[in-house]
């Protein structure tokens, strides 16, 4: 079962999320769950 949580973004971090939702046709949640897999994969992936 998926957990939940709940992001809070500055007005700027929002301009660009809903901007990119924009470009791409995708929603701000899909926006988010993608800014969120890219992180975490840049930390699996750089050395400790």
């Amino acid at each position: 079962m998926p957990t939940r949580y709940t992001v809070v973004c500055d007005d700027d971090q929002s301009r660009v999320i809903e901007t990119l939702a924009r470009r791409y046709g995708i929603t701000s949640e899909e926006v988010i769950q993608q800014l969120i897999e890219s992180g975490l994969d840049d930390i699996e992936n750089t050395p400790a």
